[in-house]
């Protein structure tokens, strides 16, 4: 069984490019945040800004990527088989230091649901009812190989059929995006090195 990436972004906080063509690019000091984003590419998704600041790279990412003008990349694929797997080095930092300042008065709820790392995932797959398996790693750098396998057990031995897998870092002003779609069909071949030339180029 053969696995290819189908398509991939990559952004930051200055530029957004899908399969190597830019979606658009910040003029000056950059994009004033993922509300800018979000604004300039006229999304949709009011519950985007109740979001931590992971949370609404992370849901950018998935919506640049897996929406285009022919529709989703899903349309024709049992939600249940699709997998999310997604790294992050500084997780929910930012959230988690704007929590703490609230438990020495009364805790926050609204801050506390996202203080785990792995809310991101859920924010995406509630947009577009993804119901396969999940996983949130967390590792000081993209790990290629990290990614690589666990994208490739969820298809080759878990029963999915697709894996949305990728990067997502953010902290204060700073964000690095890059996720890639992955399933049995035609693409470029999918493997670590693969990976690493996207994520870098």
């Amino acid at each position: 069984m053969s696995l290819a990436i189908n398509s991939r972004i990559r952004f930051n906080e200055r530029i957004i490019a899908k399969d190597g063509v830019s979606l658009g690019s910040s003029e000056g000091n950059g994009y004033e945040g993922p509300e800018d984003v979000y604004r300039r590419l006229r999304f949709n998704y009011p519950k985007f800004f109740k979001m931590d600041l992971l949370c609404k790279w992370a849901w950018l990412g998935a919506e640049c990527l897996l929406n285009d003008e022919n529709g989703s990349m899903f349309a024709v694929i049992d939600k249940s088989r699709i997998a999310v797997v997604l790294a992050t080095s500084k997780g929910c930092l930012d959230v988690d230091k704007r929590y703490r300042q609230t438990v020495d008065g009364i805790p926050s709820p609204a801050l506390f649901v996202y203080t785990l790392s792995n809310i991101m995932l859920g924010e995406i797959c509630i947009r577009h009812g993804f119901k396969g398996e999940q996983m949130c790693l967390v590792s000081e750098r993209f790990d290629a190989e990290e990614i690589g396998f666990w994208a490739t057990d969820l298809l080759e031995r878990r029963n999915m059929e697709a894996c949305l897998c990728g990067w997502v870092d953010a902290t204060g002003e700073q964000a690095y995006v890059c996720m890639y779609w992955v399933s049995k069909k035609q693409g470029v071949r999918f493997s670590p090195e693969v990976l690493e030339h996207f994520y870098n180029s």
